[in-house]
């Protein structure tokens, strides 16, 4: 291990660890600050320390931080507020669903059209932070106002999700990002083909989680900040890629080991 100097805002005994390639970065830092939530070093309500702090103690760029908070984001460990800082959300039951194994295959298009969106949605939350009338701000307000009520009576909250985004591509001002949007439909949702995530939202986490994001790109797209609007949609979405791919992972896991338990056929 390198000799390096803590930095100000982490735990005692933070240390930079050594360069990693690839992915792997970002995964070392979720693995870090994942034991010291689950260790109660960092508990509920504590702020975690700023990108560059966390830059500079572990010698990373700032993509690999984002990436790295983003995945703690989706797995409800932390939660970001733009403009105030990241926080340490109070532990839940690990896992907002889990997939069948049958639904694997609904989940790798679902990923691919998630993909899809976060390179349209993030440019259209920009645009539209600096274009948007107050007409369709209110638009978008009542949209979440619907998400959110139908959220406490277990109503329905695919349509007002969808119109919320498709709000965002309409106040672009460039008509073909709705275009994309409506002809993809409310297919984009992805609880509208994976029925795991509808089924096992016991007392709506999963849905207050995508709540609280929405706000997050609401308030940017209000007060027009077109950086923070991209950079909340694009953890939107992110989050959502990553929370489906977490329970992808599991259930090809779970129908391996389904699969090596089978007796074998000594007909």
């Amino acid at each position: 291990m390198p000799d390096v100097s803590l930095t100000p805002g982490l735990p005692s005994g933070t240390a930079a660890r050594p360069r990693q390639r690839g992915r792997g970065l970002a995964h070392a830092l979720v693995d870090d600050f994942g034991v010291r939530i689950r260790d109660g070093a960092l508990r509920p309500g504590d702020k975690l320390p700023t990108e560059s702090e966390i830059m500079q103690a572990f010698g990373v760029s700032r993509t690999v931080v984002r990436e790295a908070l983003s995945k703690l984001q989706a797995a409800g460990l932390v939660e970001t507020h733009h403009g105030i800082g990241t926080f340490v959300l109070q532990q839940r039951a690990s896992g907002v669903f889990r997939l069948d194994a049958g639904d694997i295959a609904t989940s790798v298009d679902v990923l691919a059209v998630l993909e899809l969106r976060i390179s349209l949605e993030t440019e259209s939350a920009g645009l539209a932070a600096t274009r948007r009338t107050e007409e369709q701000l209110l638009a978008m307000r009542q949209a979440l106002d619907d998400f959110e009520r139908n959220v406490a009576i277990a109503g329905d909250t695919v349509a007002p999700d969808f119109r919320f985004h498709l709000q965002i591509a309409q106040s672009t001002g460039n008509p073909y990002f709705a275009d994309i949007m409506s002809h993809l439909g409310t297919a984009v949702i992805p609880r509208t083909r994976i029925n795991a995530i509808r089924n096992q939202d016991k007392g709506g986490v999963y849905l207050s989680r995508v709540n609280r994001e929405h706000e997050e790109i609401y308030a940017a797209i209000a007060r027009r900040d077109a950086e923070s609007a991209r950079a909340a949609m694009r953890i939107h979405l992110t989050n959502s890629r990553e929370r489906l791919r977490v329970a992808q992972e599991a259930a090809r896991a779970s129908a391996a080991g389904d699969k090596r338990g089978e007796a074998p056929d000594r007909r």
